[in-house]
């Protein structure tokens, strides 16, 4: 199967079970703009991330790596009214256009920004008592996925369910690779979900429009 085939699937698929709305299409196009990353989700991941949050009963997701808000957008639509989800984005530039595009899916007042370092402001929330949370997503720098999968445990609860996105890395990950430190960075995340026994997890490979990639889904037994 070639990327063109992938890309084909993956536009069929989004135009028959995960369609863009108006106020998704402008938050890729005002990310697009602003000049970020094109390195959202897919809009067939980001409906199964929103259909993840659904099933839990999320009333209180965490994520780690908001980029323009595209997953906040679709992760925070499976959330109550009285629900609540924080978002940790390095970059304060990429922080002010999740923030214009939440506000524009009229979930701002559910939807919280926080800039800076993650592993700078993860034990904030902590100390905040801000957790547990129902769901944590991640999906930011590769070379502290284990430090950020040790955070998202520390602030659930058993049933909580861990999502970490890119962890395939066009089949690279099956290699060690001491020169790449995002490979080291999530090949540590599986031996860190794998040796820890109040997680259970598994992993999937996914092609499509992002290319070959995977997601990691861990739950929190105890």
């Amino acid at each position: 199967m070639t990327n063109p085939q992938w890309n084909a699937v993956d536009d069929y698929i989004s135009r028959t079970v995960a369609p863009a709305d108006d106020v998704l299409t402008a938050a890729l196009a005002a990310s697009t703009a602003a000049g970020l990353p094109e390195i959202a989700v897919a809009p067939n991941q980001g409906k199964l991330l929103h259909l993840l949050a659904l099933t839990q009963g999320a009333r209180n997701i965490l994520e780690i790596g908001t980029l323009g808000g595209y997953s906040t957008i679709w992760l925070a639509r499976a959330l109550p009214a009285d629900g609540r989800l924080i978002t940790l984005e390095y970059d304060p530039a990429h922080a002010d256009v999740a923030r214009a595009n939440i506000a524009r899916a009229g979930l701002d007042k559910l939807v919280e920004v926080r800039t800076g370092a993650a592993l700078d402001t993860l034990p904030q929330l902590e100390t905040e008592g801000a957790g547990p949370f129902d769901l944590v997503f991640v999906d930011a720098d590769k070379v502290n996925n284990p430090h950020y999968a040790e955070w998202a445990l520390k602030l659930s609860r058993p049933g909580t369910v861990i999502i970490v996105d890119n962890v395939v890395r066009g089949g690279r990950v099956a290699t060690p690779d001491p020169d790449d430190p995002a490979i080291t960075g999530t090949r540590e995340l599986f031996e860190f979900v794998a040796r820890e026994p109040r997680l259970d997890a598994t992993a999937l490979q996914t092609v499509g429009a992002k290319g070959y990639d995977g997601l990691l889904l861990a739950r929190v037994v105890s």
